[in-house]
């Protein structure tokens, strides 16, 4: 019999205690832990750290356990109980999470402008520099720019330190203080020169590349596309077509067409090459230039469409491709094409995937009988109810509620048809969600209610519980009170074991 941190008076009023209590009586280690997972967080949010700890500490899996207690850690760093921070991680069994642990106990203080003692924190860790940046960064945006000079001094890496004087110049960018950033670039550049490791440099540069042309610097930007272009040219794996591909769009993002074409001529991998003009097809369509942006995007199907059997590296990327082509030329007001290229991914999930993204960017574009066309392409039920789902979503965002309304019942009537109980049930909270939005209380309550008969049957004890755990989130988000039927539910849940 498992050691209860919940009573079973509790468990039987309240869904979180009732999902709590019955991931406490799973026997699985792996079935434990990952019910222990989704329920902890919960009463983190809610503040009660010494439960969550107790539950976190009883889970058998070491990985989930230090992970949990870290979040733990991290909450009570949040709340300034410093002292029970550091007893959880000293619990920590795994020296490497521990230290993490640290790092984010340090983050906390140094969120709430508390320094001194964030950095005293970093001086006993023995990977500080990534805490270093986040604290010069938080410094700043106070106003210390001394003290965030004498944090940056701190960082070892210069890999490190260019991702942390970009991250300060984005946010003198956010602020609308492009001089100031353009000065913390310059100081990137120079971090990003004396990293040795070729990869990292090249993304370093690329990176701030793309960062000067957000500080309107498409001049600075072209260099340093330059220089990592040169580099990756020089490279012999798999990532050099990658880095060519990422700055091939960042040549055109700059505004030199001439370069992006002889950088992509220098990509050998056609799903690289694909995904390089699939951006371009985008940059093209973002200036206003939709022939251009077409003709483009044509040439990105035909290319892989073209890809040989022994030539695809990673079918998945491949199939996210396809799913995203498609979806352009339902956006490029082409959607007779669209729906003909999404039918055509050889892959259920992808194909699925693409058909309902495009009748919800349909629906959008109050094409709704094309809309309809692609949802009746959709062959398996949660899917079709997922894109209907989005279509309600589009028809709401048209301020549209009738239409909106109409297409959450359809969704609604097929959820019942889904076999899979654990599906379902996620589809029953999506609903029920939307529906209260709408201020229909009592429709979001007929489904909850559906929701939880459906949750008591299913037999997987994990999935059981992390669904309660989804439902008692939407109960408190919507202020909705159990029933006397509901409890009864939960009184025969906790008092007979599920087969």
């Amino acid at each position: 019999m498992a050691e209860h941190q919940i009573s079973l008076e509790d468990a039987q009023t309240n869904l979180l205690a009732c999902a709590t209590y019955l991931a406490e009586e799973i026997l699985s280690s792996d079935g434990h832990g990952e019910a222990m997972a989704q329920i902890v967080p919960r009463y983190l949010e809610k503040g009660e750290v010494d439960l969550a700890a107790a539950l976190a500490d009883a889970v058998a899996d070491p990985f989930i356990r230090d992970r949990l207690l870290t979040s733990v850690a991290e909450k009570c760093a949040a709340m300034d109980d410093d002292e029970y921070a550091f007893q959880l991680v000293e619990a920590i069994e795994d020296n490497g999470t521990q230290s993490r642990a640290r790092e984010r106990i340090a983050l906390q203080k140094s969120a709430k402008n508390e320094f001194d003692k964030a950095l005293r924190i970093c001086g006993d860790l023995e990977h500080p520099d990534d805490a270093y940046a986040d604290i010069a960064l938080q410094q700043i945006s106070q106003g210390d720019e001394a003290g965030a000079a004498s944090t940056l001094g701190r960082i070892e890496f210069p890999y490190v330190k260019a991702v942390a004087l970009q991250n300060i110049a984005l946010w003198h960018l956010q602020q609308g203080a492009a001089a100031s950033a353009v000065e913390y670039l310059e100081k990137a550049a120079q971090a990003a020169g004396e990293i040795e490791y070729a990869e990292e440099q090249i993304r370093a540069c690329i990176d701030v590349a793309n960062h000067f042309i957000d500080a309107e610097r498409s001049d600075r930007a072209i260099e340093f596309f330059d220089k990592a272009k040169t580099s990756a040219e020089n490279l012999d794996n798999i990532h050099r077509d990658a880095f060519l591909s990422s700055i091939a769009l960042g040549f055109l993002r700059a505004g030199s067409v001439d370069l992006a074409d002889r950088t992509l001529d220098l990509v050998a991998d056609k799903t690289q090459m694909t995904s390089t003009l699939v951006g371009f097809s985008q940059a093209f369509n973002e200036k206003g230039e939709g022939d251009e942006a077409l003709e483009t995007l044509e040439e990105a199907y035909a290319i892989l469409k073209s890809q040989k059997e022994m030539e695809i590296r990673n079918s998945q990327a491949r199939f996210g491709l396809w799913s995203s082509i498609a979806l352009l030329f339902a956006r490029y007001d082409k959607p007779e094409r669209a729906i003909e290229i999404a039918q055509s991914i050889n892959d259920d999930e992808a194909q699925m995937t693409a058909l309902s993204n495009i009748a919800q960017t349909l629906a959008q574009q109050g094409k709704d009988e094309l809309a309809r066309q692609a949802i009746s392409a959709i062959f398996e039920d949660s899917n079709r109810l997922t894109a209907l789902v989005g279509v309600s979503d589009a028809k709401k965002s048209l301020e549209k509620p009738d239409e909106a309304l109409g297409y959450l019942d359809e969704a609604a009537q097929l959820a019942e048809t889904i076999a899979q109980l654990t599906p379902r049930s996620s589809a029953y909270i999506e609903l029920a969600r939307r529906f209260q939005d709408y201020g229909e209380t009592q429709r979001a309550r007929q489904i909850s209610r559906e929701n939880l008969e459906t949750i008591a049957r299913i037999r997987d004890e994990s999935n059981r519980a992390v669904c309660l755990v989804n439902l008692a989130e939407f109960y408190e988000q919507a202020n909705l009170d159990l029933t006397d039927h509901e409890k009864a539910t939960l009184h025969e849940m906790t008092t007979k074991r599920q087969w």
